[in-house]
Order: C-alpha cells, then sequence, then structure tokens
C-alpha cells in the first residue's frame, strides 16, 4: 500500500438485478465508512449500475492495483477468476460472495452483505495463501513463446472435436507415458472441485501443496489420475504425429494455440493468490455445503476439535 486511502476493489457479474443491487449496498457501505469504491476500468456494465454513487475511480486509471486493499467480488467462481486477473500484480486478498449457484470460491452467501461489510471495515478477516501455476508454451526449437498463470488448472485439449490429441507426459524432466487423448488436465489443490472434479481427479484438501495431473478420454491402460509434490514441473507435449493442432486453456480465461511439436511446461508459481476468510471452517463443512452431501445419521463428536481417543 503507498497511500492511506482505503481503496477496495468492486468486481461484479452485473447482468442480474440482485447481483446489481448488492453491489450498490457494498459500496453505500464503504462510502459511509469513508473507504473509497474502485472499478474495473474495463467494465461499462458495472460503471452503468453504479452511476447514481457518482464517477467512481478505475483500476490502473486512477488507482494502482499496488494501493488496492482487497477486491470484493460478487458473482460466482468465473468472477472470482475475473478479479484474481485484475489484482495479480498487487497484494490485495479477494473476499467473494456467492451470487451464482455452486460458488466454490465465494466466503459468504449474499444474505450476510451487512455483517461482511462492517468486518471488512474492521479488516476482521484472515488471510488465506493458496497456490497457483505458472505455465509456459514453449515451440519446436524450445523458445518460449507464451506464458501465463493458473489458479485452478491449466487444461491441454484438443482443438478439433473429430480429432485425438498425442501427447507425452513428463514429471520433473522424465518421460512418463505418451498417448492419444481429449486433454490433459493440471490442477492445483484449488482447481481439484473444478474442471479436475468432472474429469474425474481427486478432491485434493487446500492444506495439501501438490498438483493433480489428469488425462481426459485417454486411449491408454496407463492413465491414471496422479498427484506430484508442488516443486515437480509438470511437461506436456503436443507429439508431431498429432492430426490437427492443441489449445492451452488457463482457469477457462486465457488460451493459446498449440501446435504440433508444441510443449507446455507447467511448475508451481512463486506468486500465491491470497482469499480474504471471515468464517475460517473446515474443508470439509465446505464439501457437504456446497455439494449438498448427505450426512444424515453422523455420530461424530460436535465440535471439529473434539477428536475420539485412539
Amino acid at each position: 500500500m503507498t497511500t492511506q486511502q482505503r481503496n477496495i476493489l468492486i468486481v461484479a457479474h452485473a447482468r442480474r438485478e440482485e447481483t446489481i443491487a448488492a453491489a450498490q449496498r457494498v459500496v453505500g457501505a464503504l462510502v459511509a465508512s469513508g473507504a473509497r469504491p474502485v472499478l474495473p476500468a474495463d467494465d461499462p456494465e458495472i460503471v452503468k449500475a453504479l452511476a447514481e454513487v457518482g464517477p467512481l475511480p478505475a483500476l490502473g486509471r486512477d488507482v494502482a492495483v499496488a494501493d488496492i486493499e482487497l477486491a470484493i467480488v460478487l458473482g460466482g467462481d468465473g468472477t472470482i477468476l475475473r478479479a484474481a486477473e485484475l489484482v495479480r500484480e498487487g497484494t490485495a486478498p479477494i473476499l467473494g460472495i456467492n451470487m451464482g449457484h455452486v460458488g466454490f470460491l465465494a466466503e459468504i452467501e449474499a444474505d450476510v452483505i451487512d455483517d461482511a461489510m462492517q468486518r471488512v471495515i474492521d479488516r476482521d478477516y484472515e488471510v488465506e495463501e493458496r497456490m497457483a501455476l505458472n505455465v509456459r508454451v514453449k515451440d519446436a526449437p524450445g523458445a518460449v513463446i507464451y506464458e501465463t498463470w493458473a489458479l485452478n488448472e491449466a487444461t491441454v485439449e484438443k482443438a478439433a472435436r473429430e480429432r485425438m490429441m498425442e501427447v507425452i507426459i513428463e514429471i520433473d524432466g522424465r518421460p512418463l507415458s505418451s498417448f492419444g487423448c481429449d486433454g490433459i488436465v493440471i490442477a492445483t489443490p484449488t482447481g481439484s472441485t473444478a474442471y479436475n472434479f468432472s474429469a474425474g481427479g481427486p478432491v485434493i484438501w487446500p492444506t495439501v501443496e501438490a498438483i493433480a495431473v489428469v488425462p481426459l478420454s485417454a486411449h491408454a491402460l496407463f492413465a491414471r489420475p496422479l498427484v506430484v509434490g508442488p516443486e515437480a514441473a509438470v511437461a506436456i507435449e503436443v507429439l508431431a504425429r498429432t492430426d490437427g493442432t492443441g489449445i492451452l486453456w488457463c482457469d477457462g480465461r486465457r488460451s493459446h494455440d498449440l501446435p504440433p511439436g508444441a510443449r507446455v511446461v507447467v511448475r508451481r508459481s512463486r506468486r500465491s493468490v491470497r482469499l480474504a476468510r471471515l468464517h475460517p471452517a473446515p474443508f470439509t463443512d465446505r464439501l457437504v455445503r456446497k455439494f449438498q452431501l448427505p450426512v444424515t445419521g453422523w455420530r461424530g463428536p460436535l465440535t471439529p476439535s473434539a477428536q475420539d481417543s485412539l
């Protein structure tokens, strides 16, 4: 932070009336407390939705990302991923208010906004560091032609529906297996409940530092999901015999074409993503709540701290 002014970034999927109303409540609470709401510079929808508040400063134009104290997100996981992009070069944590369906990354639901805003004003929250991925694409001669990052996952996929990709997986500089497939998902623990989950990969607790590697519709005997260490280097090579091209997607938001011979190298990023938590709770409880898992009949301890004697 380089200024005394409290700058709070507001990121919202402002296409629904309830989201707009929630954003107006958030901005009103911030203004009343003396904090300054900041809006993304490239989002005319939220600017229009909050026009009655008056002109608000824009991120990057009026306020530097380094001067953002916190990013408040109103929307689903996609909106939270967008906010993570916006504050990537700063240190601001992200507080997600779920306005979508599952909203697995969100911290709270919309019906407790007023309490949440008081906690934000009082700086009464914890910050949780989440592992991210650094992703590089190299061409056949080995030159880096694209570099990005991912909070959830990096996915190497076939570009044409009717064709199959031929790939080889490499872990820590050693070849593991080659096969034809629809793609490969490389996920963080945060992303283990997203695309990785849908692809049949493992759910990884956020406290476990690891990287999941999950083949998609692989034509091979050995194509099981893998869990490797957090410092492992995972590489996917699109073999020259591939009929067609592939495509790299990171968090479903950033993409790059992969010609035959391309190599995608994924490592742990040196920069994590910071999530603001108002109500730290066991990850098990979050899984049960978000996926509405059946737990009727459980007779365990009443509190997480109570442990059965061994």
